[in-house]
């Protein structure tokens, strides 16, 4: 039997972020086994949707017949209009990678808005799908949500091509993650101007995501007297990424908040060492021996997390080894797959 699910997405798939190439790499999973996906692609304004993309959106949906399921990724499903959701005919997957009233910097009225209505719009949802225990917990604790509601679907990764790559003599710090606030970066910067005794380089890598933020980075460089020692990549393309991987030395992101982070997976495929943070999903998704975890926004915490692995060679090896061993037991995205398609089709 052949089976067709919807896939509704904001904005463009083939974009370089951990949310997209979740939803992109699990497509196509889902198609490779035959099931036919129908992707509905929606304007890139969501989770603060202008009247176009939102009415396009609700459109594409009431325009479903009860017999299409439609899994409705977690960047728009919370902003949707739930009255006119409560109007949609076909059955309704959310896809949580976390929890829109979660991002840092909204301001507290604006995220308990939001929190309200994801809330209200999960309750219509035939059954939700989350990318880890970290955000399953979030939203049994948060927002009522019961667990037989809920299913964790980790991300797939693919097993990457063994290669002897030569490292530099200078190690290189290697940090992915899109420029907003989130992602920590300017805690990184002020970490790295406490080791600037210590060589090494360092390459932040993700796209432009917050206006201004790529400006404030660059400005941070400047004036940590950084600017020969650090290099904000932009978004580079997946061969130019596994090369950055491979020529590395070491993984650090200060992430404020994950409900995943694909790229720990990445880098514990390659077997990096990883200094981040115990914010969300991040300990659940490392583990205790793959690097070093140290409190969100504490700069301090980073800098000496850092040292530690410039200078002790030993202990940055054994970190490499444990997180190469993780990285062996990460699931594929068929798996995926399968579980989201058992559930939909039980």
């Amino acid at each position: 039997m052949t089976y067709t699910i919807a896939f509704a997405v904001p904005g463009d798939i083939n974009t370089l972020t951990g949310g997209y190439l979740y939803d992109l790499n699990l497509m196509q999973a889902l198609g490779r086994d035959g099931t036919i996906i129908n992707h509905l692609a929606w304007g890139d304004s969501f989770p603060a949707p202008d009247a176009k993309d939102a009415q396009q959106a609700i459109a594409q949906l009431q325009s479903l017949g009860a017999e299409v399921p439609v899994v409705v990724d977690g960047l728009a499903y919370g902003a949707l209009d739930t009255d006119a959701l409560r109007q949609v005919a076909a059955p309704l997957y959310a896809l949580v990678h976390h929890p829109l009233a979660l991002e840092p910097g909204l301001e507290s009225a604006r995220a308990a808005e939001m929190a309200q209505r994801e809330q209200a719009n999960l309750a219509l949802a035939r059954h939700i799908f989350v990318t880890s225990p970290h955000t399953a917990g979030i939203l049994r604790s948060e927002y009522g949500t019961k667990a037989d509601r809920i299913t964790v679907v980790l991300p797939g990764f693919e097993r990457p091509v063994p290669q002897q790559a030569q490292k530099p003599d200078r190690p290189i710090i290697l940090s992915v993650g899109i420029l907003a606030q989130r992602k920590g970066h300017d805690i990184l910067l002020r970490a790295l101007a406490q080791i600037t005794d210590l060589d090494w380089q360092a390459d932040i890598v993700g796209r432009d995501h917050e206006k201004g933020m790529t400006a404030y980075l660059q400005a941070m460089i400047a004036d940590l007297g950084l600017g020969r020692r650090v290099c904000l990549s932009g978004e580079v393309s997946r061969d130019a990424m596994n090369e950055r991987y491979r020529s590395a030395s070491i993984f650090a992101l200060a992430t404020r908040y994950e409900g995943y982070g694909i790229v720990f997976g990445e880098a514990m495929g390659h077997g990096l060492p990883i200094v981040s943070t115990l914010a969300g999903a991040v300990p659940d998704t490392v583990g205790e021996k793959a690097g070093i975890l140290v409190p969100a926004d504490d700069a301090d915490a980073f800098a000496a997390a850092l040292r530690r692995m410039l200078t002790m060679p030993t202990v940055r090896e054994e970190h490499a080894r444990a997180s190469l061993e993780a990285g062996g037991f990460l699931g594929t995205w068929d798996d995926a797959a399968a579980r989201m398609r058992e559930r939909i089709f039980p």
